[in-house]
């Protein structure tokens, strides 16, 4: 504005100047001069009104000068007012951390999933759902440990890796504890899988006592760790159960070997055996056992390992010429060492994974005839997963299992669960055990008929809608040398189909 004024002003004293320098000297009348003056002066009055309303306008678009915010000025009782919250900020914070920490809740997780079940068998000739069914001792391959609540919740007590843990898995009606045994060996109502404590001794050393998983195999329990419906032969009739006693795990980072061992009960076992002897004396024994596992990770994508068990065992089954069926032939001693070895293969890469694996094993006295129960098999799997366009992520199986039991008519200790109306010789529902044709012929009550051997293929198709779903179909079908599967009708065939298909929601 005031720049404006002075050039209004120096415009002025310009044309004042010019208009002086305009004026006649001398010559022609007063009267001409005075008209040229008062010309002059009406042109320079013109340009000074112009001068002015250009000056109005700018004054009217300028904004009015902004009046400065008075000062904040801060009372003693603020100041201690925002202490105060300051304050308590830090103590909500603090307690938060604490209890995040060191209280109650604090390394609490609780996982799981629900994985109901359709299941069609046609030997059965039966189809429906199964899911919580509770049936207490049985053990078949078409229903093992799938259908069912599973539960973990596992505890840190501390940070870092030195911190101990407690880990409880519960299965009410389908885990390990519908077959795990007392000491007089009733089975079922039980409703743990896993419930162990561990402790770290130092960075690669790990103690743990409890119930704890088996150490052989591949193939885990979950449902939602697995790549098909049913579990395989192998890891439902061969493999060890789970074992209750104590253990050390550790790790070697230099080779990358992984190492663990087991002593304890005999498997599936939560006390010590008690059994009542022919005599009607009671038979009390200590049945120890000594499981071990050894990795090599030989990289990121393939991982080699052998596990091995030894130690005593219960018998579940009379030699035929003891006149029933209850334990086995010699009543002073009903046990038997059981040895079992197993090696398993893991390679992993992008989206193919495969697993194979090889075992072997031997019951002392758990033959059907007396004699020593020997079982060898293998197993492969192959799993592929893919993205498409319509249906989003899935994943198809292919699996191939072979277990022979055929020795000395058979009799490993997982095999007998389920046995046939109370005949131990005979598991008609999972296709195990003694061709019940010539136990029906036999004369010496079939101490001459052998095991049978037994296949199955398995091919499942899965989807992955959400990180929380998985959905499987599975069509399975089992074989045997025998006519060891029991038909609806009563009757026996040498192999059963089945369909199925399931539907997990883990949380």
């Amino acid at each position: 504005m005031k720049l404006t004024r002075v050039a209004a002003l120096c415009l002025l004293a310009f044309n004042s100047v010019a208009v002086l320098a305009a004026t006649p000297a001398s010559g022609g009348s007063d009267a001409a001069q005075l008209d040229a003056l008062k010309a002059q002066v009406a042109a320079l009055q013109s340009q000074v009104d112009a001068l002015r309303a250009s000056i109005a306008t700018v004054s009217a678009a300028a904004p009015a000068p902004v009046a400065a915010a008075p000062p904040v000025v801060l009372t003693n009782d603020d100041a201690t007012q925002m202490r105060q919250q300051l304050n308590n900020m830090t103590l909500k914070v603090d307690s938060l951390e604490d209890a995040a920490t060191t209280g109650p809740l604090a390394g609490l997780s609780i996982t799981g999933y629900l994985d109901p079940v359709y299941l069609y068998n046609r030997a059965q000739h039966s189809s429906g759902f199964m899911f919580v069914n509770h049936d207490p001792g049985v053990y078949d391959y078409y229903n093992s440990t799938i259908g069912d609540l599973y539960l973990d919740i596992k505890k840190t007590f501390g940070v870092g890796p030195m911190a101990p843990a407690a880990e409880i898995v519960i299965e009410p009606n389908r885990g390990f504890g519908s077959v795990l045994s007392n000491e007089r060996g009733g089975l079922g109502n039980n409703i743990l899988t896993q419930a162990d404590v561990t402790v770290p001794l130092n960075a690669t050393t790990t103690f743990a006592t409890g119930l704890m998983t088996s150490l052989a195999g591949y193939e885990g329990q979950p449902s939602n760790q697995m790549f098909t419906l049913t579990h395989g032969l192998l890891y439902d009739f061969s493999e060890p159960g789970n074992m209750v006693g104590i253990g050390l795990k550790g790790a070697n980072s230099t080779y990358n070997h992984l190492w663990q061992v087991l002593f304890g009960n005999e498997q599936m076992r939560t006390s010590g055996a008690i059994v009542n002897a022919a005599n009607n004396t009671t038979k009390s024994n200590w049945t120890p056992t000594l499981s071990a596992r050894f990795d090599d990770v030989l990289s990121t994508a393939l991982d080699i390992g052998i596990s091995g068990t030894i130690g005593r065992q219960t018998l579940f089954s009379l030699c035929p010429d003891s006149g029933g069926y209850g334990y086995q032939c010699n009543a002073s001693s009903p046990f038997g060492m059981v040895r079992y070895v197993e090696s398993d293969l893991t390679y992993t890469r992008d989206k193919l994974q495969l697993n194979a694996q090889l075992d072997y094993g031997e019951l002392q006295k758990g033959a059907w005839n007396g004699g020593t129960a020997r079982w060898y098999g293998f197993s492969l799997l192959g799993h592929r997963k893919w993205t498409t366009e319509w249906l989003g992520h899935m994943g198809a199986t292919l699996r191939f299992d072979y277990l022979n039991d055929t020795a000395n008519g058979g009799g490993a200790s997982n095999i007998l669960y389920g046995a046939t109306g109370g005949n131990p010789a005979v598991n008609g529902t999972s296709g195990f055990g003694v061709d019940p044709a010539c136990l029906q012929r036999s004369t010496s009550k079939g101490s001459e008929c052998k095991g049978s051997a037994h296949y199955d293929i398995t091919a499942d198709l899965l989807f992955y809608p959400t990180a929380q779903i998985i959905v499987k179909f599975e069509y399975r079908h089992d074989q045997a040398s025998h006519a060891v599967f029991l038909n609806s009708n009563g009757s026996y065939s040498r192999g059963n189909d089945i369909a199925a298909a399931q539907f997990i929601y883990s949380f």
